[in-house]
């Protein structure tokens, strides 16, 4: 061949060598990056079904973009598998270290773990009672009463101690059947310290039907015996669907305020320490836990852990005695290679940044209280310690959360006052209560007048803790109002409209999915990508090389 033309193959030799170089670089499996970007995959949890409403409704709102699994099995068996590394995060209403009489002590697990507040509510008394073939929605106990309820003192519904705190009813000849957990339940733990706190020697004098030594203390495993007249369930769904059954009249249960409601059912209003009955409403709740006291101490294993003695003894009139709130156990600090990756902890640190904000929206509607805006903050304090979270400088103010505006505690300033009918006496509210709002006609010597009343309780506030009502001053005072829609917890921008109706009509807050889009990482279509590009650029490079290859030949000759 001649030069020109050995010149030119050696020419188009080489840039086809080099382009088949390039696509083998850039085709190749890339090398892992310094810090590889997070990314999203499914988490699991377990526990609480005293909070499991509201965490099925936030794992809905943000379905299309991450998976959260979440399995209801009570709160003892959620601290347990928390400790026993099958889960990502457990939830329940009482941390670990606690002493039980009937369970025993729960150890601290050996993997690394917080507390972190998800959602306020109160314990409920829900009920199945009829008068006359007409269902009651207006009862109300006092605590002691409730005590002697659940620890099988009182077992009638006429009995006296009834009578009295329901001046209004005829309360039928009729048994009480006692509804309660029979799993490790923190809806026992709490109800259970109440009693122990406020009701000692009612609970204290049970236990011993249980060699248990005095003070009894709070329990998970709630003592009973069926041949005494209780009723054993478990789970929420399973004490409340217990009540719910329409032979079952004459029971009540101890349960979540949200179980009631979805069940349509009715609540007991309990006597304060005002002297006023008063349901588990968002904004009763939101009142007595300006009382807890919380765990201050950051460097305690306790941290955010709460102390109800004052709550209970709250003499504000709008107070509910039975007010809590749940705790998420996550891991956090560092990562534990056999639990936890930081793309678990990433994509939980998602979830939790929603739910600690935009999520508290919902929880009214639910049947719950929005947490106060002290433990939101610490909450998000809380997500940043969890490993491969994603570090978010959170102003809580614009949180949206419906308790707080502007760093001020909305719904304590507009929480409505309690009905003069609701006040302990000879009066009596025939208002209904959670899922059942439907009056419970009075007897007319119990009828309540109050201020701008129509005689009967009609006009005045049912203390369902929405609309607008009379403050003690007379002013009209807001009840919690509407709120912004969800937000996409990646970018802050609303992500639609709720098109869903109430948990107060029995049906299912819509969930409105939240766009958490992004993805770190090197993935197949990028590999895609870059061949695609190197034939189009091929194919623009490569005709010039040919034709300048033949030129050569043609301008050469033949062979020497």
């Amino acid at each position: 061949m001649t030069r020109k033309w050995t010149g030119a193959t050696h020419r188009l030799a080489r840039a086809f060598a080099a382009t088949f170089a390039v696509i083998l670089v850039f085709s190749a499996a890339p090398p892992a990056p310094a810090t590889a970007a997070p990314r999203k995959v499914p988490i699991n949890g377990a526990g609480s079904t005293w909070s499991s409403n509201a965490i099925d409704n936030w794992r809905r709102n943000v379905a299309r973009s991450i998976t959260v699994n979440y399995n209801p099995s009570g709160s003892t068996d959620g601290r347990n598998r928390y400790k026993q590394g099958t889960v990502d995060f457990g939830v329940s209403e009482i941390p670990y270290g606690m002493t039980d009489r009937f369970a025993g002590t729960d150890p601290a697990p050996t993997r690394t773990y917080a507390y972190m507040p998800i959602v306020a509510g109160g314990t409920a008394f829900m009920y199945n009672l009829r008068i006359g073939g007409r269902r009651v929605t207006n009862l109300r106990l006092s605590g002691e009463v409730v005590a002697k309820i659940f620890t099988g003192v009182i077992k009638r519904w006429n009995d006296p101690a009834i009578v009295a705190d329901n001046p209004g009813l005829t309360m039928p000849a009729r048994s009480i059947v006692p509804v309660v957990r029979q799993d490790g339940s923190g809806t026992s733990a709490q109800f259970t310290l109440w009693m122990s706190k406020e009701h000692g020697p009612i609970w204290d004098a049970y236990c011993r039907k249980f060699n248990k030594p005095s003070p009894c203390g709070l329990t998970s495993q709630y003592p009973y015996r069926s041949n005494e007249g209780f009723i054993g369930q478990s789970g929420s769904n399973g004490v409340s669907g217990y009540v719910s059954q329409g032979n079952a009249e004459g029971s009540i249960t101890y349960v979540e305020y949200s179980y009631a409601k979805n069940a349509r059912f009715p609540v007991a209003k309990i006597l304060n320490a005002a002297g006023y009955y008063t349901e588990p409403t968002a904004s009763n709740v939101a009142v007595a836990l300006t009382r807890a006291q919380i765990n201050e101490n950051r460097g305690s294993p306790a941290f955010l852990t709460q102390i109800l003695d004052q709550v209970y003894r709250f003499n504000d009139p709008r107070t509910y005695p039975l007010s809590s709130y749940s705790y998420m156990v996550i891991p956090v600090d560092r990562v534990d290679v056999d639990t936890m990756s930081e793309d678990k902890g990433y994509t939980l640190s998602l979830f939790a940044y929603y739910f600690l904000c935009e999520g508290q929206q919902q929880a009214d509607t639910l049947g719950y209280s929005p947490l106060p805006k002290n433990l939101v903050d610490a909450g998000i304090e809380q997500v940043k310690r969890i490993p491969g979270a994603e570090q978010r400088d959170i102003n809580v103010a614009g949180c949206n959360n419906p308790t707080f505006r502007g760093g001020r505690n909305v719904l304590l300033q507009s929480a409505p006052q309690p009905s003069a009918c609701d006040r302990k006496g000879s009066t009596q509210n025939p208002a209904g209560t959670a899922g059942a709002p439907e009056q419970t006609p009075v007897r007319s010597s119990a009828r309540c007048t109050t201020s701008g009343g129509s005689g009967n309780g009609n006009n005045t506030n049912n203390n369902n803790g929405g609309g607008s009502t009379t403050g003690p001053s007379g002013a009209p005072t807001a009840g919690p109002g509407a709120t912004d829609g969800p937000v996409d917890p990646d970018t802050g921008l609303p992500a639609g409209d709720s098109d869903g109706g109430g948990a107060g009509d029995g049906e299912q807050v819509a969930a409105v999915p939240v766009s958490l889009d992004g993805e770190g990482g090197w993935r197949l279509r990028h590999t895609i990508m870059v061949i695609a590009g190197l034939v189009f650029l091929g194919l623009i490079l490569g005709p010039p090389l040919l034709a300048n290859a033949l030129r050569g030949r043609r301008d050469g000759g033949g062979p020497v």
